[in-house]
């Protein structure tokens, strides 16, 4: 079968492989939709994270089940699934408290083992969640991110009405601002340089002109962004971060002691996927809007680049194998 190869930092290649042998707990999938995610992106940069290499990237995945091992009794062939993206270890007192997101432990799938850039994977039972016949590959897909947009939104803790800053309008940025007027009924407010990007949002989010806010979103990871939202936000404000750092942050403690500002992590999430796939139906139409026209596998290394510098005017870029 096809798929996308990752070997080292920057070396991303399309290969023949095998097919996936079943083992226990697993469940072959074939790969009807895949999301180019900002930290697959980040990884290929970087080589963080990776449990080995070469490995098929890809922790977006939605597809068909094509087989399942004995043990499995949840799923059957023909049924239509998305993976949760994470991989825990069931032992640390973080996965005793069921909050798998924070297991001591955790990996992601297209990191610890083969992801969805392929015609067909493998996934463990565990890690799926299924979905309705009538969720279009594109949109289904989409229920990953928007979960991690759902954990940032609860961990802000904020009221309807409430003024929030989201800085960068990227995947998980963009569906954020989106969740926020549709879902928490906030004023939104955003900085995304990609005017293109902007104003897709423009269209479905009813964007304020930036002034004074009291929560904020970090979705970029760049320094100089987190340190001029500490600057500018209200004292006693919120910061949610959910952007990857690719250094370590430096700003002026201080500013947090003085104004008591606080800064709040968003780890993927914790039911939120749950909580994303039966928000899809209601959303479907606009977050249609914001998905690119589909690649192919083949297409995968040549987009990496483009992504990486931030001229696609669309949000997410999904692969159709």
């Amino acid at each position: 079968m096809k798929a996308v190869r990752l070997a080292g930092i920057e070396q991303l290649s399309v290969a023949e492989v095998p097919a996936p042998t079943l083992a226990p707990g697993q469940v072959q999938i074939r790969v009807l939709a895949a999301g180019i995610c900002g930290s697959d992106l980040h990884n290929y940069r970087t080589g963080k994270w990776f449990a080995h290499l070469p490995v098929t990237p890809g922790h977006e995945v939605m597809g068909e089940v094509m087989a399942c091992a004995p043990d499995v009794s949840d799923f059957r062939p023909g049924d239509r699934v998305v993976a949760d993206s994470r991989v825990w270890c069931g032992e640390c007192p973080a996965c005793a408290r069921q909050h798998f997101n924070l297991c001591e432990k955790l990996g992601f799938v297209g990191e610890v083992c083969d992801g969805g850039f392929a015609e067909q994977t493998l996934l463990p039972a565990r890690g799926l969640l299924q979905v309705t016949d009538d969720l279009p590959p594109q949109i289904a897909v989409l229920s990953e991110p928007l979960g991690v947009a759902l954990r940032v939104v609860n961990q802000l803790q904020l009221a309807a009405g409430a003024r929030v800053r989201v800085a960068g309008g990227g995947t998980i940025g963009g569906l954020v601002a989106l969740l926020l007027h549709e879902v928490a009924h906030c004023q939104v407010q955003l900085v995304e340089p990609n005017a293109e990007r902007y104003q897709r949002l423009a269209n479905l989010v009813p964007l304020q002109p930036l002034g004074p806010f009291d929560f904020a979103v970090e979705a970029t990871g760049i320094n100089a962004v987190l340190s001029q939202l500490v600057e500018e936000i209200s004292s006693g404000g919120r910061i949610a971060l959910v952007g990857l750092f690719h250094h370590s942050a430096d700003f002026d403690m201080n500013r947090l002691v003085e104004r008591e500002i606080i800064l709040v992590g968003c780890s993927v999430f914790r039911d939120e996927q749950r909580q994303a796939l039966a928000l899809l139906p209601q959303l479907a139409d606009k977050l249609a809007t914001l998905v690119a026209p589909a690649i192919g596998l083949d297409d995968v290394p040549g987009i990496y680049p483009h992504l990486i510098a931030g001229r696609s005017p669309w949000l997410k870029t999904v692969i159709t194998p």
